[in-house]
């Protein structure tokens, strides 16, 4: 890892932090039992976004807690890692896309939700966050 020297050389804590963590993480599943030593772009996709994920739900944690400084040095983190995962789509495309999901599967209502979820999570895998898309499918389920 090319970026992981130079923020060594460059003495960025926040960014060697937030490498080391991808680092880590890549080598724990490629190392784990029934990888076979590889790992597929998706899988890679799906571990960084966990990363992300766990370190936002620390950051709520820190931020009840009043604990300012942990916050950030989540925040620096997710800032690192968020630079390796896919372009997020923006609310408005997020809402388009959920539309079409929500005609393709033909649901009406907000019981239908389990449909228009296993749809979209395949369809905007890595392009949305879950929390996102559950949120938007249930506002368009509900009107």
């Amino acid at each position: 890892m090319a970026q992981l020297k130079t923020a060594m050389l460059a003495k960025d804590e926040a960014s060697l932090r937030g490498l080391r963590a991808i680092k880590a993480a890549i080598i724990l599943a490629k190392t784990s039992e029934g990888a076979g030593g590889e790992l597929k772009e998706a899988d890679e996709t799906k571990l960084l976004q966990k990363l992300v994920k766990s370190r936002k739900d620390s950051l709520e944690i820190y931020q009840q807690q009043g604990r300012a400084d942990l916050a950030r040095k989540e925040q620096e983190e997710i800032a690192v890692i968020e630079r390796f995962l896919p372009k997020q789509m923006d609310e408005a495309a997020l809402k388009a896309a959920v539309a079409k999901i929500i005609a393709e599967t033909g649901a009406t209502s907000p019981a239908d939700i389990g449909k228009v979820m296993g749809a979209a999570t395949k369809q905007l895998a890595g392009q949305a966050d879950g929390k996102m898309i559950n949120a938007v499918a249930r506002e368009l389920l509900s009107k």
